[in-house]
């Protein structure tokens, strides 16, 4: 059954900023762990458990590398210790387990966003539905939207939340979607016409006499990086000032224990950053917001940067669980039964083991998709004579990276281009030697974006590059583009990229760029839109759309097999 919603009864405001707040929250501020709390005061006091996550990205299956380990400690010789973690049937049987500990009607799970998107083939290939089915079955009540709700665009999480087939590829497993049986939240995303929210922007649930309201937000800088065909008509509001605004109408209604569900995050430095439990020197944006919120907001469920931890932020409890499913976090709150005040919250993230029994009804909807996906999964389109990574060398550059805009300038060259360039974001997994499957190939491109190929005059294609030292992302080029940076140079602004004085010798195809020609140069959809903040290719004339980008990988992968990792040398540091 779905939970009880109660409708805000007034519209978000359209303004996005704050004027004139005051943000002083500092790293230290952040010192003191989460579990303790104040002491309990005056009434006869009610326990609410809280389980929590975020950044589950339709990990359905228990995730491979990196990403499916948690640290839980350090060897004698400082290597770290780490465990295997993840997967929904694990997942499910924990939180069921940890429920146990409470009475049943005292439990509420939430989220914090990007529950789907960026997702395994298995759920993506149905559009996150089995995500959806899963996590409703696992007993997830509420969740903010994330960024990564928004990759199919407004009209598909209005569909993802209510039901009903894709309207494209029908009902791919060959059943009806029914929609969520949790309910998404989503405050500070409004329509710029109205003023209206997109989603619900709080909850109220009941608990044994009293009242919990939950706010929903993702963060505010959402539409600089998702596809801006998908969020046209939305703006997204400043995350203090919308939380403040919907804690005080939940005031005004009685609601007093309020807790806010927030697709933004920070992480923990130093050496013990790896304490899913500390809040060892925490930065991030999430210390500026939660210092900034009113007090009468008790906790905030964070997400977004897949870290874990659990603080206390200007008397909030901020807490994060990785990501993938591999924690999960167990929010304790004593809240008075008079006055409706949350008088204690305490946090502990537990590690989702793997040697947890797998819960029969997870276990099911696997093999179910897994039926319906077919052999696509496992057809081998290449194959690759060693590992080829992410990893970054110290200009920026990547091998996969690399690998990939050579496909996409393969693909576009009957298109005229001369140059291809990869956002670092959007390659998502490592390669491993050996065959690669389509699902392998899906894992590192999963975003169907379409590449477009586009007129940039060398200079302005000089002021693209700059633009990465503003933005902090460097973009990975094709073997047909070789330049040097400075770091010590001067970086360009925000204002003006193009100042920046930090890239020089600029060649493509051995010839160095004229800053009157024009060079048609390809990028994904999602780049050509100004995604991760590099508006300069919003200027690209004579745009055409072609392929999606992961067919071009695949054909790449097939037409060139075995493939090498390329070396890292088309950026050099001067």
């Amino acid at each position: 059954m779905r939970p009880t919603v109660r409708r805000a009864t007034v519209a978000v405001a359209v303004s996005t900023t704050i004027a004139g707040l005051a943000v002083a929250a500092a790293t230290s501020a952040a010192a003191a762990p989460g579990r303790s709390g104040d002491a309990p005061h005056g009434g006869a006091p009610v326990d609410v458990q809280l389980l929590a996550l975020n950044d589950f990205h339709g990990a359905l299956e228990p995730p491979s590398g990196s990403g499916g380990q948690i640290r839980t400690g350090t060897n004698p010789d400082g290597t770290p210790v780490s465990v295997p973690a993840g997967g929904s049937a694990h997942l499910a049987t924990q939180l069921a387990q940890l429920a146990e500990q409470q009475e049943e009607d005292n439990t509420i799970t939430v989220a914090a966003g990007d529950l789907i998107g960026a997702s395994p083939l298995l759920s993506a290939a149905f559009h996150d539905e089995p995500t959806i089915e899963a996590l409703g079955l696992a007993g997830l009540d509420y969740a903010s939207v994330g960024n990564h709700e928004f990759d199919e665009g407004t009209d598909e999480l209005l569909r993802i939340q209510d039901g009903g087939c894709h309207p494209v590829d029908g009902c791919a497993d060959g059943t009806p979607y029914a929609g969520a049986d949790f309910r998404y939240l989503s405050a500070n995303a409004f329509w710029t016409g109205t003023g209206e929210p997109l989603l619900d922007p709080y909850a109220v649930h009941e608990v044994d006499g009293v009242e919990i309201g939950f706010i929903g937000m993702t963060l505010e800088g959402t539409a600089d990086i998702v596809a801006q065909q998908g969020i046209a008509g939305l703006d997204f509001a400043d995350e203090v000032e919308t939380a403040d605004r919907y804690a005080a109408e939940l005031q005004a209604q009685g609601v007093e224990a309020i807790v806010v569900l927030l697709h933004e995050g920070g992480a923990q430095t130093g050496e013990n950053a790896w304490d899913v439990d500390g809040c060892n020197g925490l930065t991030g944006p999430i210390v500026d917001i939660a210092t900034g919120m009113s007090d009468a907001i008790d906790v905030v469920v964070s997400g977004h940067t897949h870290q874990a931890y659990t603080c206390r932020i200007d008397s909030k409890l901020v807490t994060s669980a990785s990501s993938n499913g591999r924690l999960v976090t167990d929010i304790d709150l004593r809240v008075n039964r008079q006055t409706g005040d949350v008088v204690q919250a305490t946090a502990d993230n537990t590690v989702v083991t793997r040697d947890l029994a797998a819960d029969p009804a997870q276990t099911e909807l696997i093999a179910r998709y897994r039926t319906a996906l077919g052999p696509i999964a496992n057809e081998v389109v290449g194959q690759a004579t060693a590992d080829i990574t992410r990893t970054a060398d110290d200009t920026g550059e990547t091998p996969l990276g690399d690998l990939i805009a050579d496909a996409q300038l393969a693909d576009t060259r009957d298109e005229r281009a001369v140059a291809a360039f990869m956002n670092p974001g959007g390659v998502r997994a490592d390669l491993g030697a050996g065959d690669i499957t389509y699902e392998e190939a899906f894992t590192v491109q999963p975003f169907a974006n379409t590449l477009v190929t586009l007129d940039l005059t060398g200079a302005q294609l000089d002021c693209l590059l700059e633009q990465q030292y503003v933005v902090g992302r460097v973009l990975q080029p094709s073997a047909t583009v070789r330049y040097t940076v400075s770091p010590g140079a001067p970086a360009g602004t925000a204002a003006d990229p193009c100042s920046g004085q930090r890239v020089g010798g600029l060649a493509i195809e051995g010839t160095a760029v004229d800053p009157a020609a024009v060079y048609r140069v390809t990028v994904n959809g999602f780049l050509a839109d100004g995604g991760d903040g590099f508006t300069v290719l919003r200027e690209g004339a004579n745009r055409v759309a072609t392929s999606i980008d992961l067919d071009a990988f695949v054909a790449y992968l097939g037409a060139n097999s075995p493939v090498a990792p390329p070396a890292t040398d088309r950026i050099t540091a001067g």
